[in-house]
């Protein structure tokens, strides 16, 4: 229980002792011991009034009762020195680390870095925002303050401070997920980049368009990835993996533990062109893997990543013509899994089993980013409209019915892609993609 009382009255080391005056007008005093029982640290605070101290003595023992007891103490570290130690505690990937390192060291430290984690107050992450607005994408803006969210919801966890100073905090209006028709290449393009890029990476192209695999995971790409007739992926190239001093040189999928895997189907010319590159180029063996990317000139490193592979995709895209107005490549390799669904989509694949194959976190992110790719939609809501509102009335595919196959190849026997139409039968002159 908390102790109120005046120094003056009962401290023989105060200057003031000993007061006779029963309003002295000296200070009151709270003396009280954190939680922990008879062996924890003893404390002390001073007011003016004995109203003031009686009021904070109460509230003591009741954040005590209730389990939110603060240790002023505990609040008073830097914020410079807590964020180095709530990053060095975090489980996450190479990449994610320096990209989180990266922001605290050049926007969030400069400016809040030397106040205490307690005394950073929401009108800070007000200014502070409103300052990354002026540098940084909206996107970019979005995605670290929910690292700096978590970074004071764990300080809250641990009784550093009570509440959330970027609870509420208002942020740039970020641009949608969904992905631009224009980022997804056509059939005809993804065939000149696997034409033009370097021969040996020539499979890359068609892991990506044909199995939706992320760069990193492409280039991890091992024998043992191979099944019947589908893909086993377990792992993804680390960021260091081309340097030679480089421990860890595949590490686990992203959103993934270690030891986990997805499996993508894998459709026959997909199986064809492995083959033909295995023929041709064989394996090299790194960490232990029998790996089908590995270099094969001295000076190129041990493993490509997808850094030192750019140079080669972005190459292939200007010997391909496939350029922008002021000549810049128009894809990037992530544009190719943006062909792998939504090809999919459009033939009538259930997005929650894209979803699986793409690896993402959640389904939500997969609605998000190609959502409105999916044209069955809008032709299923046209007809339960039609029949609900006007039941006699025909519906469009009656009226298409009717009145025969359209010209412009857009009829019920095609499916959308990027602004081209590609035929229900498949690709390329093999069997489709996806067994319907």
């Amino acid at each position: 229980m908390p102790t109120v009382y005046q120094k003056c009255k009962s401290d023989k080391r105060s200057v003031n002792y000993p007061c006779e005056k029963p309003r002295c007008g000296h200070p009151w005093t709270v003396r009280y011991r954190e939680p922990g029982g008879a062996g924890a640290p003893e404390r002390q605070r001073s007011f003016e009034k004995k109203s003031q101290a009686d009021a904070y003595a109460e509230k003591l023992q009741h954040d005590k009762y209730e389990g939110l007891y603060l240790d002023p103490k505990r609040g008073e570290i830097t914020l410079r020195a807590y964020a180095a130690e709530w990053l060095d505690r975090q489980i996450i990937s190479d990449s994610t680390y320096r990209n989180y390192e990266s922001f605290l060291r050049i926007h969030l430290i400069p400016r809040l870095g030397a106040k205490t984690i307690a005394g950073v107050e929401r009108k800070d992450i007000d200014a502070f925002v409103a300052a990354l607005g002026r540098k940084l994408a909206a996107s970019t803006v979005c995605d670290r303050m929910k690292m700096v969210t978590s970074l004071f919801q764990t300080a809250i966890k641990e009784k550093r401070r009570a509440d959330d100073p970027t609870e509420g905090v208002k942020l740039p209006r970020n641009a949608t997920h969904a992905v631009d028709e224009d980022e997804i290449p056509t059939l005809h393009e993804v065939d000149l980049i696997a034409k033009q890029i370097s021969p040996q990476y020539r499979l890359t192209v068609y892991l990506q368009a044909g199995a939706g695999l992320r760069i990193s995971e492409t280039l991890a790409f091992t024998t043992d990835c191979r099944r019947t007739d589908f893909l086993r992926l377990r792992r993804q190239v680390s960021s260091k993996a081309h340097r030679d001093d480089c421990e860890t040189r595949f590490i686990p999928l992203k959103h993934r533990a270690e030891g986990e895997y997805r499996d993508i189907p894998l459709p026959a010319f997909l199986a064809q062109e492995i083959d033909a590159h295995l023929r041709e180029w064989g394996t090299a063996t790194a960490a232990g893997q029998e790996v089908l990317f590995a270099p094969r000139d001295r000076g190129k490193g041990t493993m490509p990543t997808a850094t030192t592979y750019a140079y080669h995709f972005r190459k292939a895209l200007n010997d391909a013509g496939i350029v922008k107005a002021d000549g810049r490549p128009k894809y990037t390799p992530h544009c190719l899994r943006h062909f792998f669904a939504s090809t999919a989509l459009a033939h009538g694949i259930p997005i929650h089993e894209v979803s699986r194959w793409l690896g993402h976190r959640s389904i939500k992110t997969t609605v998000d980013v190609y959502g409105h790719l999916v044209p069955a939609s809008w032709d299923r809501c046209r007809t339960v409209m039609q029949l609900a509102l006007r039941p006699g009335a025909p519906t469009s595919e009656q009226v298409e019915a009717d009145a025969g196959p359209v010209l412009d190849g857009r009829s019920r026997g095609a499916v959308p892609n990027a602004g081209w139409w590609l035929p229900a039968g498949g690709f390329r002159g093999h069997s489709c993609f996806f067994h319907l």
